[in-house]
């Protein structure tokens, strides 16, 4: 009898690197593709407790990936992860309450689950608590909180924790206004090819915010933004171009970054756009085309396209 226990603990030792090496097995399957060995595999690992496994299996229910798509079946996994204390299956389990997939609705639970990640660091989880503070849903409204939650994720590189912090410093909401610590973490995000924190970071050397004023410093940010498809990016380089301010004065140019504004819908894009239709500048004058654009801005509630809509339409 004395030698149960010690006989025991060496069947656990070898029994941990089989599962390893079975957990290993299942994520190569997974990474060539092969969801259904992958599911295979992962699947009595899953059963027999293994948190890691169960967070893979709820994955692959979540994104339909050698299973039909179950949200519940992958909220029952991630569940079961969560308990052993996962903190992916934990932040996953939270988003499914906030979004209500695969459970019922509720902000309440988002929020007990986002903790619990956060409290393990996860970068993510701790973002979207400070998200949950400063909306007030399954908490008291708390934006110093919010920032609080901010600051741990920005410091472990997440780069929306990193914009988002920005704005609090930028805005004083949770914290005291600072706009030139608001363009320091605007900047790391940026630095990240963020486009929102890169047109930030354009808005505040444009308008001396946080920084020396500097046009040709504005109009690079606004570009790096602008070529990743930032509709108010390309309308303040297109502005920029119109006036020649940190570059080249170019009507065309500034044509060119509107219409890729105005076409994603971007009010004052559009306006513009008719504008430059309407005067010729930087494009040949076109009446029909300027009451084109004028009339899609008018649509989104721009009083002043609707009366130079009318204004055309009676000439």
């Amino acid at each position: 009898m004395k030698f149960a226990l010690p006989i025991a603990l060496f069947l656990l030792a070898l029994a941990a690197p089989c599962a390893h090496a079975d957990v290993k097995q299942a994520k190569a399957a997974y990474a060539r593709g092969d969801y259904a060995a992958a599911v295979r595999a992962f699947r009595p690992l899953a059963q027999r407790g293994d948190a890691e496994a169960q967070f893979a299996l709820g994955t692959m229910y979540r994104e339909g990936k050698g299973v039909a798509k179950n949200e519940a079946e992958a909220v029952r996994w991630f569940r079961r992860a969560a308990g052993l204390g996962n903190e992916l299956a934990q932040f996953n389990l939270g988003r499914a309450y906030e979004l209500g997939a695969g459970v019922e609705r509720s902000d309440d639970a988002a929020v007990q689950w986002y903790r619990k990640a956060a409290e393990q660091h996860l970068a993510q989880a701790q973002y979207n608590l400070g998200l949950m503070y400063a909306s007030g849903r399954g908490v008291a409204k708390d934006p110093a909180l919010a920032v609080e939650w901010w600051r741990r994720a920005a410091g472990q590189g997440l780069v929306n924790a990193q914009y988002s912090l920005g704005q609090a410093y930028a805005k004083g909401e949770g914290i005291a206004k600072d706009e030139a610590e608001a363009v320091s973490w605007f900047r790391q995000a940026a630095d990240r090819n963020d486009a929102d924190a890169q047109c930030a970071v354009g808005y505040a050397y444009a308008n001396g915010q946080g920084v020396e004023k500097d046009n040709a410093e504005a109009a690079k940010w606004f570009r790096k933004a602008a070529e990743q498809g930032a509709a108010s990016a390309q309308y303040n380089l297109g502005a920029l171009y119109m006036n020649g301010q940190g570059v080249d004065k170019n009507p065309a140019e500034a044509v060119n970054w509107w219409r890729r504004a105005a076409e994603q819908g971007y009010v004052s894009a559009q306006f513009n756009l008719g504008a430059a239709y309407e005067t010729g500048w930087g494009v040949a004058q076109d009446k029909a085309e300027a009451a084109r654009w004028y009339r899609k801005a008018a649509e989104q509630g721009d009083a002043d396209a609707k009366t130079k809509l009318e204004g055309l339409e009676k000439k």
